[in-house]
């Protein structure tokens, strides 16, 4: 079964971060046989310097008909002026309301030491293993 993941790199680290990425998809397609295709293309600044906007049409498109969209970050100073009227963090948000998507999920760790500092209690934390 093949399956279409899109990269959105974006900038900053997230370029390196998503070529780690797909290196690791490239791996797993070579060692266990699978087909992952990768399709990239651009979002946030990176797209308001090549394309004008913080996320075309044409992207957002290929993002909703992929299996999987994987991206990167969004942002960063060249872009902070807060004059400017085309914001990275646009392409962010149209990608959100045009998949449908209304949270972004991160790993939370909490530390031993932090516990009592921290409203994250490990009682509250069910099902959730704190490393």
């Amino acid at each position: 079964m093949s399956q279409h993941v899109v990269v959105l790199p974006g900038d900053g680290i997230g370029p390196e971060v998503s070529a780690a990425a797909i290196a690791v998809i490239h791996a797993v397609n070579q060692q266990f046989g699978r087909d992952i295709r990768v399709d990239s293309d651009r979002i946030g600044g990176d797209a308001i310097d090549h394309e004008g906007t913080p996320l075309s049409e044409e992207t957002l498109s290929k993002c909703q008909q992929a299996d999987a969209v994987l991206l990167g970050a969004v942002g960063g100073p060249k872009w902070q002026d807060p004059d400017i009227r085309n914001r990275p963090e646009a392409g962010l948000l149209g990608l959100r309301a045009g998949m449908q998507l209304f949270g972004n999920l991160r790993p939370v760790v909490t530390q031993p030491a932090t516990y009592d500092a921290s409203p994250l209690k490990p009682e509250r934390l069910v099902g959730v293993d704190i490393l």
